[in-house]
């Protein structure tokens, strides 16, 4: 299966974060679904989100930037 990284580095620090959290909440004894914090864990250790393929979303960065030409060469 051919699986093309859609999240950018800011995306997965915070999902990093908030599934942290969540999965520290449901082993405290927080509710059922905390546990989701998990799916986020392994979303951001993939770099990629089956929804975000499923809407076309992707805040991957792109190489270069905005303002190259993609070879890091900039474009004015």
């Amino acid at each position: 299966m051919n699986v093309k990284s859609n999240l950018g580095t800011i995306d997965r620090a915070i999902r990093t974060g908030v599934g942290i959290v969540l999965v520290l909440w449901a082993l405290a004894g927080g509710p059922g679904w905390a546990w989701l914090g998990l799916v986020l864990l392994a979303t951001a250790a993939f770099s990629w989100c089956p929804l975000y393929r499923l809407l076309g979303l992707n805040t991957r960065e792109r190489p270069g930037g905005p303002g190259t030409t993609g070879t890091g060469a900039p474009t004015h």
